[in-house]
């Protein structure tokens, strides 16, 4: 289905939840208060899974504020695959935006996922994930790397994962499947359709604490990844293994540039230092007036326009906060 200039393309989300009485509160108010221009969003379904906490009785009071927020209730946790089943069985729109329920959207990530299908060639788009956890430990450095490096490698062939919008061309998922995204992005493939990358639309979650819970979900997804190859014949571009490796090399020499430059910026300002000492110590100069280092003294705001232009550093400056997933809020 393709959608007229002006007319508004509405979609359904689903969230599979599980336990998720921290977060599924924040995660409904995000979706309902999202900043929405040629997207509507018809109804937001919650699939709780066996819940033991507060995760149902939270998206009640959210059903009894906006009539868009649906239940569904599982009385034994089957799994994701099941509960996507049940999103896909309730589903009213031709296009379904798939969330996780420990994670948050930012407000533009819905209107930047589904607008995107005003191409009729395009039949799944995924979004950016930005874990929020700050990188102050080793396995958080970790975290931090592997999705800017995912981040590089979805620019060139996507790989989806956490949110994403597709077409509902399909009744439902296989139970055997354990990489839900990964099988859709299989499904639109082999449909002829496109799978796009969408990394303005910014879904933030958080990563792994421990090195064990780091390795737990690295081994869970490349198991789901080969058994999804192996049955199905579909290989996500996180196993093209040259492509990924290129992306590494990139990162690391990328590390070896900033240790190279913090080497450079230690013994200029160690040299300095020592001059300082000298003209203090020994020449007794107080710099009363200042010897001028006369490179600044340029016209700042003709400075301040270049960079806005992005031929300064403001355009380095966006493309590194880029680089580590923050976003602009426009629209």
């Amino acid at each position: 289905m393709s959608w007229t200039q002006g007319e508004l393309i509405r979609c359904s989300v689903g969230v599979t939840a599980y336990n998720e009485e921290a977060n599924i509160g924040q995660l409904l108010a995000a979706l309902i208060d999202q900043h929405l221009h040629e997207v509507e969003i018809t109804e937001i379904i919650v699939v709780a899974s066996a819940c033991t906490d507060r995760t149902v009785s939270i998206v009640k009071e959210y059903m009894a504020t906006d009539p868009r927020v649906k239940l569904i209730e599982q009385e034994y946790r089957e799994g994701k695959t099941s509960a996507i089943n049940l999103f896909l069985k309730s589903a009213a729109c031709d296009i379904c935006v798939l969330e996780s329920g420990d994670t948050i959207p930012h407000e533009y990530a819905v209107e930047h996922l589904v607008r995107m299908f005003h191409d009729p060639q395009v039949g799944m788009v995924g979004a950016q994930k930005v874990a929020v956890n700050t990188p102050d430990h080793i396995t958080g450095l970790l975290s931090h790397l592997r999705l800017r490096m995912e981040h590089e490698l979805c620019l060139e062939i996507p790989r989806l994962g956490e949110m994403v919008a597709f077409r509902k061309v399909f009744d439902h998922i296989p139970p055997d499947v354990a990489m839900d995204e990964a099988f859709v992005e299989a499904l639109v493939v082999k449909k002829g359709m496109l799978v796009k990358y969408a990394p303005d639309a910014i879904v933030y979650n958080t990563g792994p604490t421990t090195i064990s819970d780091f390795v737990r979900q690295r081994r869970r997804n490349h198991a789901g990844h080969l058994y999804l190859k192996h049955k199905y014949g579909y290989k996500v571009s996180s196993m093209e293994n040259r492509r990924v490796a290129r992306i590494a090399f990139k990162e690391f020499w990328g590390i070896v540039q900033l240790v190279w430059v913090l080497f450079l910026l230690a013994v200029l300002e160690g040299w300095s230092r020592i001059l300082g000492w000298y003209d203090y110590a020994i020449k007794h100069d107080r710099h009363v007036v200042w010897n001028m280092a006369w490179t600044q003294k340029q016209d700042v705001q003709d400075g301040r326009r270049n960079r806005a232009n992005g031929n300064g550093t403001e355009s380095f400056t966006i493309q590194t906060h880029t680089r580590f997933g923050q976003q602009s809020d426009a629209p």
